[in-house]
């Protein structure tokens, strides 16, 4: 138990500042669906889409090779040797990527502002940079500075973004003549948001300059190689996984069963403006990757270290159990976030995207048998049959279903690869996971869901609503208390009220 503690302890500091990171997104949703049109949204979530491919390329699996490296081998040596890489490919790729703007704006449907893929690779060559050093920060145990280098770059990116789009436009109304109308464009508002990243990444990797700098250049071109053989495949992985998360934005924008490029990208920003209701699994799921990974190589060597990562999905898959039924049985509070009520119309597809993301989860949690077993090449492949998957529905089904076509391919994705990776990595390394216990949590929750759903179609009143809703909540409760009993006891705190 004392192993879960730790990662717990860890989790609870990598997410407050992954939470944070990802919760800006919620904090700027209401803010910006009240700034943006539904397309100027979607235009931002086209861009948005496609700066996660660029990272996955940028970092070629270097921070989990670190990781595996680090453990391993001279730590020095793995540090020097991973900061030496990235820094010369961050600055090739780097070019690379501003001389292809253009044709990459096309590709995009944003060619009236090529030059948002320059900001765009500024903003991923620096975020590239940041990597190892916060890698750095999680191998040697200190999520405190972790945590508040995160939050210190989010605060600075929501005070950019309300000063490009609040301050400045008000400044520019009240005095033409300011030196800021020289310069604020008010129809570059998605420009501005981007600008704002870049801000952000900059100052975070000031931040973080001390660890940036703590390298001697001294590449060692043995390691290199074997932290290439072992970081390449999650390429693969990481770009289908990227299909798998994004991609969809990208597609929509392309076969949206509408009219023309406009309402296309409308189609994406409501899409997008729902999914991020979908983002309390987004951010459990995030908080835990960031605490596991180190916690599941340094936990290797024990001798119990199955069970341990057993009783960890336990924890975890109950965890989003609830987190699961607070979101789509509070949906009519949840929604007010997205303040354009044009968006609500793509409400219906946030139970199923909850759903998604707590299988992508789990999958997470289930990788840790070819990370450990050095087959990342086994995650790579798991992945691709998402994104076959993904790029599948999505081509066949987006010009008749539109949006619901990508929340049910990112469904089949995520639970395909949940299934895959389980069936495998039993075989290949077997954990005791509590799996028919497990199954019947996930599928009360969504009896529990639908229960909810069918009563307020008849008596479609919002206190009956929320008082329904916390009731099933209650008795979810009391069910995994009883079930659980023994393990709650086991924990700090929680334990003596279970008692």
């Amino acid at each position: 138990m004392s192993g879960i503690k730790k990662l717990a302890g860890q989790t609870m500091w990598y997410g407050v500042s992954s939470i944070a990171a990802r919760f800006i997104n919620y904090l700027l949703t209401p803010y910006l669906t009240f700034k943006f049109t539904e397309s100027q949204y979607g235009e931002m979530s086209i861009v948005y889409s496609f700066i996660p491919f660029m990272n996955v390329v940028f970092t070629y699996g270097m921070e989990t090779a670190f990781f595996r490296f680090a453990n391993h081998a001279d730590k020095k040596k793995v540090y020097n040797t991973s900061s030496i890489s990235l820094i010369i490919s961050t600055v090739i790729l780097t070019v690379i990527l501003i001389s292809l703007q253009h044709p990459l704006s096309i590709l995009l449907q944003v060619t009236a502002h090529p030059e948002y893929l320059s900001l765009s690779a500024a903003m991923i060559a620096l975020d590239a940079l940041c990597i190892i050093p916060f890698a750095k920060l999680r191998q040697d145990n200190r999520p405190v500075k972790f945590a508040v280098v995160k939050v210190g770059g989010i605060v600075i990116n929501i005070i950019s973004i309300y000063f490009f789009l609040s301050i400045c436009p008000r400044i520019v109304a009240n005095n033409p003549q300011h030196w800021i109308s020289t310069y604020f464009d008010p129809d570059w508002a998605v420009g501005y948001v981007l600008f704002a990243n870049v801000i952000q990444n900059t100052i975070t990797l000031f931040l973080l300059s001390k660890e940036m700098l703590g390298f001697e250049w001294k590449l060692d071109p043995v390691l290199w190689k074997e932290m290439l053989k072992y970081g390449l495949p999650l390429i693969l992985a990481g770009f289908a996984g990227m299909i798998n998360e994004t991609f969809d934005r990208i597609m929509l924008g392309w076969w949206a069963p509408v009219s023309s490029v406009d309402a296309a990208k409308a189609e994406v920003g409501i899409y997008s403006a729902c999914y991020k209701l979908s983002i309390l699994i987004s951010l459990a799921v995030q908080a835990f990757r960031m605490g596991a990974e180190p916690f599941f190589f340094k936990q290797a060597q024990h001798e119990n270290a199955p069970r341990i990562y057993a009783r960890v999905m336990k924890f975890f898959v109950i965890t989003l159990c609830f987190m699961f039924l607070l979101v789509v049985m509070y949906l009519d509070i949840w929604k007010q976030f997205i303040r354009n009520p044009k968006m609500w119309v793509g409400l219906k597809v946030v139970p199923i995207l909850l759903l998604a993301n707590m299988f992508l989860g789990i999958y997470y949690n289930l990788s840790v048998w070819y990370k450990l077993g050095n087959k990342t090449i086994a995650g790579a492949y798991i992945t691709v049959i998402g994104a076959i998957i993904t790029l599948l529905i999505n081509w066949l089904f987006i010009p008749y279903f539109s949006y619901m076509a990508c929340a049910w391919a990112t469904f089949a994705c995520y639970g395909s690869m949940m299934v895959i990776s389980y069936i495998w990595g039993q075989k290949e390394y077997r954990i005791p996971y509590a799996t028919k216990k497990l199954v019947a949590y996930l599928v009360i929750v969504v009896l529990l869901y639908f229960i909810h759903a069918t009563s307020i179609r008849f008596y479609s009143i919002e206190w009956f609503s929320l008082v329904l809703a916390t009731i099933l909540l209650g008795i979810f409760t009391w069910f995994i208390v009883l079930v659980e009993k023994k393990e709650f006891q086991k924990l700090p705190v929680i334990g003596k009220f279970i008692h």
